[in-house]
C-alpha cells in the first residue's frame, strides 16, 4: 500500500496567512483556513497508480503567546491495478510560540477502517530534540536539534526577506513514524507578480507578489550506495505573508497536484 504523508511544509506554508500590510519582521500568524483540490500528476508503472482525486483541508489557529494548533485533513481516492481505495489522514499538532514544543496526532483511515495512528510530542532540551512516541508504542527517543514546522516557516520567511535562495535546515514534524528528523534543502526564486493558474482562488492575495519556492527532505539515516536522493520534495507558490497555492507534490514514485480552491482569513488573535 502507497503511504502519503504531507510533509510539514504544507501544513507550515499555509499556516502563516498574515496582514498583507505588515512589513515581513513584524508579520504575526493569522488564523484560517484553506482548501485544496489534489489530482494525479504522473506516476510510474511501479506505483501501480492509475488515478487519484482528493482534497486537503488545512485549518490553523492560534497566537504566539499561546501557540499554534493545526487540524489538517486529507481525503482522496485511489485508484490502482489492484483496485480502488478511499483513504482518509487527519493530523492535529500543537506547537508553542517559541518553538521549544510539539505536540502531534495523526489517524489513517483506509475504507473508513481506521489504519494507523501515531501520537507523542516532542521538545528541545540543551543541544538535542527528545521524542516521547504513546503510539504505536510507548518509546522516548533522542535525536538531533530541529526546527519544528511553524518555526521552520518562519526561519524560512526571515530567510527569503533577507535575500537567501539556497539553504539546508533539519526539521522535525512528526510525520511518517515520528522517529526521525529530515535534513531540508530549501531553494527560493525572485519576486514576480502574476495571476495565473489558481490565483483567482487566493482572494485579497491574487495580485500581490509571490516567489516560487521549493523543499526537498532528505533521510541522512537510510543507506544508500550512491548520490542521496529525497524521500520527498515539494514546490509552491509563496506570497510575501506565507501563503502558498499552485503546490507540486513528488513522492518519487508519483507526484500529486495542489490547486487552492479557498481560502478564508479569521479574525487575528491578539497577543496580550
Amino acid at each position: 500500500m502507497t503511504r502519503i504523508f504531507m510533509r510539514s511544509v504544507l501544513g507550515a506554508a499555509v499556516c502563516v496567512a498574515a496582514l498583507s500590510t505588515q512589513p515581513a519582521a513584524a508579520q504575526k500568524l493569522a488564523p484560517h483556513r484553506a482548501v485544496y483540490d489534489i489530482d494525479l500528476d504522473e506516476a510510474s508503472d511501479r506505483s501501480g497508480i492509475i488515478g487519484m482525486k482528493g482534497r486537503i483541508v488545512y485549518e490553523f489557529q492560534g497566537s504566539r503567546c499561546d501557540g499554534y494548533t493545526t487540524n489538517y485533513r486529507f481525503v482522496s481516492r485511489i485508484r490502482s491495478s489492484s483496485g480502488d481505495r478511499l483513504t482518509d489522514q487527519q493530523t492535529s499538532t500543537y506547537e508553542d510560540g517559541e518553538g521549544e514544543t510539539f505536540r502531534f496526532v495523526t489517524k489513517t483511515f483506509v475504507d473508513e477502517r481506521l489504519d494507523r495512528e501515531l501520537s507523542g510530542s516532542a521538545s528541545l532540551e540543551d543541544d538535542s530534540l527528545v521524542v516521547e512516541l504513546r503510539k504505536p508504542e510507548p518509546t522516548e527517543l533522542v535525536l538531533e536539534t530541529a526546527l519544528f514546522p511553524t518555526a521552520h516557516i518562519n526561519d524560512l520567511l526571515a530567510r527569503a526577506d533577507a535575500g537567501e535562495t539556497v539553504y539546508e535546515k533539519r526539521i522535525f514534524d512528526g510525520s511518517d513514524d515520528g522517529d526521525k528528523t529530515m535534513t531540508t534543502t530549501v531553494v527560493l526564486g525572485p519576486e514576480k507578480t502574476g495571476t495565473d493558474g489558481d490565483a483567482e482562488n487566493a482572494g485579497p492575495l491574487r495580485d500581490n507578489p509571490f516567489r516560487n519556492v521549493s523543499i526537498s527532505y532528505f533521510d541522512e539515516s537510510s543507506e544508500t550506495d550512491g548520490e542521496m536522493l529525497p524521500e520527498y520534495a515539494i514546490s509552491f507558490k509563496l506570497y510575501r505573508n506565507g501563503v502558498t497555492r499552485d503546490l507540486v507534490m513528488d513522492y518519487g514514485d508519483f507526484s500529486l497536484t495542489g490547486e487552492l480552491a479557498t481560502l478564508e482569513l479569521f479574525p487575528l488573535e491578539d497577543c496580550q
